[in-house]
């Protein structure tokens, strides 16, 4: 099967870590709409980035391949992460995102400028439902569904640690969703309905896919995070039995400056899915607490 066939990211379904997945995920061609804007972007470039040189692919997850929080964004921006190949770099969107986890003892660092810039995360893992940058930021509802299999199986590598997720926008909380109900979890019917500050928690139904160790150590019944006192779900050998889901405005241009989304808000987040997650509260110099 080539990369431009529709039924190519199905391949990715038997990637057997997340080093795997991401190898198959960026030679993916099996949406003309989103390559050729792709591709376009990085010919004319943005005036202050005529001397880069554009990714122009599809965009990997990124951070801790152990996570216990997973951020669920929407799309690679034109002019960030799909020009430095690394989700949420390079743009407005990031530099809030990841100053945040700075703030919450997440990340090492409060900027992401390139994929070679030494940021590091821990405990949390970025990624999004469309791997490849979309005109006017607007993926179609059948490129998120061809792109579905890359984040289905990002979740079922990750699943023996992952307890929280971060869904920034509707576009993510619909798209995380629908996974999850395929892959078996209980999505309670109707669906859950985005807004900032939502929080619902699915359990694992029996049988449910999933039970992949992946990248995840040796006992993936417990998160390496996890603070004294953590409920260890899922058990010694398995996944962990729910997932709880955390909506919040996307880290969008339109919603920090006009003050939808405030860094405070941000913060009060992650530091929600911290506490869920049973990463503990941040230990922090005084001048970095949120």
């Amino acid at each position: 099967m080539t990369p431009d066939d529709p039924g190519y990211p199905h391949a990715a379904r038997s990637a057997p870590t997340l080093a795997a997945l991401d190898a198959h995920l960026v030679d993916c061609r099996a949406c003309p709409r989103l390559v050729a804007w792709r591709e376009h972007v990085a010919e004319v470039k943005r005036a202050s980035f005529r001397d880069d040189d554009y990714w122009a692919r599809p965009v990997p997850g990124f951070g801790d391949e152990r996570a216990g929080i997973l951020v669920v964004g929407l799309a690679p921006a034109a002019h960030g992460a799909n020009r430095t190949g690394r989700m949420f770099t390079g743009d407005r969107s990031g530099d809030f995102l990841f100053a945040a986890m700075h703030r919450t003892g997440l990340a090492n660092q409060p900027t992401s400028v390139s994929a070679d810039d030494g940021l590091r995360l821990t405990g949390i893992r970025v990624t999004a439902p469309v791997r490849c940058a979309p005109p006017d930021n607007k993926p179609t509802p059948e490129e998120r569904g061809r792109c579905g299999p890359y984040l289905a199986r990002e979740v079922e590598l990750l699943g023996a640690t992952v307890r929280v997720a971060v869904v920034l926008g509707g576009f993510g909380w619909q798209a995380l969703l629908s996974t999850l109900a395929e892959q078996g979890w209980d999505v309670p019917r109707p669906r859950p309905r985005f807004a900032h500050g939502a929080e619902v928690t699915l359990r694992r139904a029996p049988g449910a896919a999933g039970d992949d160790r992946g990248t995840a150590g040796d006992d993936p019944g417990a998160s390496p995070h996890d603070g004294p006192g953590a409920v260890h779900d899922g058990g010694p050998g398995g996944p962990a039995q729910t997932l709880t889901l955390l909506g919040c405005f996307h880290v969008s241009q339109q919603n920090t400056f006009t003050g939808r989304l405030t860094p405070q808000m941000l913060d009060d987040v992650l530091l929600r899915a911290r506490d869920l997650a049973g990463l503990g509260a941040p230990r922090l110099p005084r001048d970095r607490r949120p």
